[in-house]
């Protein structure tokens, strides 16, 4: 939303949008579609599922219908099953379906009637990947001719103050070793145990530091046995969610960046990744070896001497860092904001046709 609403009026000028927005977004500053479009609240809060499900379901299409929409697009898995307008569904993954200790019970059983109601109502539904593309195909029984692959952009905005790497090594006890960076949710599918097996491979004479930051949760307590198990904790360092300039800094310190998951929809870590010339060693499942091009040392998850053949080869190896930075910059240009604003664009008006042509 923060990227695609301000491309889209870019691309075209003259699109009327109206954004419908929760509780919660309609409290804080810095939404994107403030001084750009109007909003209206949907009187929900995301944090209660039920309450968001209704409002989804019923508040939404009246409160749609009298902004007077001619397309509704929904932004994340699921949306209307009915209305007098024009629905499109983005559907980022199927990880509910491929991975679903990934969330809660609840919400997985949720899941499993919005996301392929969303998909049969909807007159389009975006894919970010080819990888998802299939995987809609597959597990929703969905026309390969309602789907359209519009790949998400990667921003690059760069805080005013990035924290430098002298501060954030005594902050956080890095020491002088190489930092290895990983970010994401602390989730079972993110492969962190496998991450951290590799780190324990990894001669204590070469071992870097390893940087685990990202949205705690319950698991990561487990992480932390693991690495105490492996003999690893002192090598280990878990951070949560860190302010922007920490992690502009985290990026410009890191000698390697590393994604062992083991399913990703599209893989915009990689890319952010990329865009700031940190070499990337990333799995070979979901999306990944598809968004990563050959622009990473790609390896199988499953296999934690195969994650630190390359951590150790980008550590020993300044060419082979370089040549990755700069290819990594390369890959990472294809994906832009302003490509997914027309992709987008032309979902919507292959929505209005399709309607047309069949009411």
């Amino acid at each position: 939303m923060r990227e695609l609403l301000p491309a889209l009026l870019d691309a075209r000028p003259d699109l009327r949008v109206t954004a419908f927005i929760n509780r919660e977004a309609s409290e804080a500053r810095d939404g994107p579609w403030r001084g750009l479009v109007p909003s209206v609240t949907v009187p929900v809060r995301a944090r209660r599922r039920t309450g968001w499900v209704w409002g989804e379901q019923q508040l939404l299409p009246r409160l749609a219908q009298r902004a007077g929409v001619n397309v509704l697009h929904s932004l994340l898995n699921t949306g209307p099953a009915s209305g007098s307008f024009h629905r499109v569904v983005t559907i980022h993954d199927l990880i509910y379906q491929i991975h679903p200790a990934a969330h809660s019970l609840a919400r997985t059983v949720a899941m499993r009637i919005l996301v392929p109601l969303a998909a049969r109502s909807a007159h389009r539904i975006i894919v970010p990947s080819e990888t998802t593309r299939r995987d809609v195909i597959r597990l929703l029984g969905v026309d390969a001719s309602k789907i359209d692959l519009v790949p998400q952009g990667v921003g690059m905005t760069t805080p005013r103050r990035t924290e430098s790497e002298e501060l954030l090594r005594g902050r956080y006890e890095l020491g002088t070793r190489p930092i290895v960076l990983t970010l994401s949710l602390k989730r079972k599918h993110k492969n962190l145990e496998r991450l951290i097996e590799a780190l324990a491979l990894i001669p204590h004479e070469r071992r870097p530091v390893l940087v685990l930051a990202g949205h705690p949760t319950a698991y990561e307590q487990t992480l932390r046995e693991h690495a105490t198990r492996l003999g690893v904790a002192s090598d280990t360092r878990f951070l949560p969610w860190v302010p922007a300039e920490e992690l502009e800094g985290l990026y410009r310190s890191a000698t390697a960046f590393v994604f062992p998951s083991l399913y990703e929809g599209f893989g915009l870590p990689v890319l952010e990744a990329m865009t700031r010339g940190v070499p990337v060693a990333c799995s070979d499942r979901g999306a990944l070896a598809e968004v990563a091009d050959a622009a990473a040392l790609i390896f199988d998850p499953e296999r934690p001497h195969e994650i630190a053949a390359a951590i150790e080869r980008l550590l020993a190896d300044a060419g082979e860092r370089e040549r990755l930075a700069r290819m990594g910059r390369v890959n990472a240009a294809r994906y832009s904001w302003a490509e997914t604003a027309r992709g987008t664009l032309s979902s919507y008006e292959t929505a209005l046709v399709y309607s047309r042509t069949t009411t």
